[in-house]
């Protein structure tokens, strides 16, 4: 494992540091909290098509600096307006963003999307969708999982039958993540019920403004609109939104997203979150309102969930001198992943247990420790554990493809 920059990276570090320096403007850099419901990473999007005036222009001004050199999208090819960058230079731009707390543009457009149509679309999508995309004019929600298809995401039954030049669309959607945020959807549906189950599969693009369809939210615990489930009632798609071929769909959804896997965002921010946690327990305030000085099992928490920061940021370093080395890490990126889900749930609730009764205190209180930021997050992350592809089935990766252990 390398933890040490080249010279070259290095330099492309400093260019990074110094955009930041230069350009990400004031709105972001002042920013605490942003729209209630939203979560930290999808912000920017949330800004260009609700914000207020100085939101929107904020996101854009930020796009069009990035966009000067591609790190809008830094893993798309320039002949599409990315930037071609390598996976340690997309390493190095997402931690230096983290820290920055310097929001990435485009979510699941970009880094989604975009790489499929490139791969799988015809020149007249590209052409539609690309460079809107980039722009933040298509914000973009995924259609994948519904009630009965999850983890077996192949048994999806939302049908599209062929009516002419458009297919009709009916059915439901659910986790729909963006879809109280984004204006477009793409998404995978049955054209072929009589196929297996992982063919008869077409892969369809759709405004969410088009009749028939309605994104209905699913409240959190935290009582917020993180969520949501979608319907769609006799929807009319044209065939031209189809990307691929008609019932190979499940390819094109499977195809390779984004090669730069390390998260390292997520490690960044929740050293950070401990660090600013600790720091307000040695303070006045903290000392009164926590347990920290009379436990000796606080501190021991503590100590560990830092540790474990320390272990998910090295998990970072190993996946990405694992690609620089020209591989590919597999069953390395769950083990990262369950680490990362299960230290953001540990960390929660070992503030919780630090402040004691006044962990039950919600944001709002004036008594509330750091204005109840771990009592709310401390529901909010229950399902960190089951997004991005629950830990059991995590842990069915690291035992067949890491230990090669037989299959159930």
């Amino acid at each position: 494992m390398d933890w040490a920059d080249s010279a070259e990276e290095s330099a492309f570090r400093s260019q990074v540091r110094q955009l930041i320096e230069d350009r990400l403007p004031g709105f972001y850099r002042d920013r605490e909290s942003g729209p209630a419901g939203v979560s930290p990473q999808y912000w920017w999007q949330w800004d260009v098509l609700h914000g207020d005036e100085e939101a929107r222009s904020s996101a854009l001004a930020w796009a069009d600096a990035l966009g000067e050199h591609g790190w809008g999208a830094p893993h798309w090819p320039t002949e599409y307006g990315g930037a071609g960058l390598s996976a340690i230079e997309q390493f190095i731009l997402n931690q230096e963003f983290a820290h920055a707390q310097a929001p990435l543009v485009g979510g699941p457009g970009v880094k989604m999307l975009g790489p499929t149509i490139m791969l799988h679309g015809t020149e007249e999508q590209k052409q539609s969708f690309l460079l809107p995309t980039l722009a933040g004019e298509m914000i973009w929600a995924q259609g994948y999982s519904e009630p009965g298809a999850g983890s077996d995401l192949a048994s999806l039954t939302t049908r599209a039958v062929r009516d002419g030049d458009d297919y009709i669309v009916t059915g439901q959607k659910i986790w729909t993540s963006l879809g109280h945020v984004a204006n477009w959807i793409f998404m995978i549906v049955r054209t072929d019920p009589e196929a297996p189950k992982h063919r008869g599969i077409s892969f369809l693009l759709l405004p969410l403004d088009s009749p028939g369809v309605e994104v209905r939210p699913i409240i959190s615990a935290a009582w917020e609109r993180r969520t949501n489930e979608s319907f769609y009632e006799r929807v009319r798609v044209p065939v031209t939104n189809r990307v691929g071929e008609e019932n190979r769909g499940w390819y094109v959804a499977m195809t390779l997203l984004d090669h730069e896997r390390s998260n390292v965002g997520g490690a960044v921010a929740q050293r950070r979150e401990v660090e600013e946690l600790l720091a307000y327990l040695r303070s006045d305030e903290g000392g009164e309102r926590s347990r920290l000085g009379r436990l000796d099992s606080i501190r021991q928490l503590l100590a560990s969930r830092y540790l474990e920061t320390e272990i998910l940021a090295n998990f970072s370093f190993r996946i990405i001198s694992i690609q620089r080395s020209g591989r590919v890490p597999n069953y390395e990126a769950s083990i990262s992943k369950i680490v990362g889900s299960e230290l953001s749930q540990g960390l929660q609730q070992s503030a919780m247990k630090a402040f004691g009764l006044y962990a039950t205190l919600w944001p709002g209180s004036p008594h509330a420790p750091l204005g109840g930021v771990h009592t709310y997050r401390s529901v909010d992350h229950i399902s960190s554990t089951i997004a991005a592809g629950s830990n059991e089935i995590q842990r069915n990766v690291i035992a067949t493809r890491g230990l090669g252990l037989p299959r159930g």
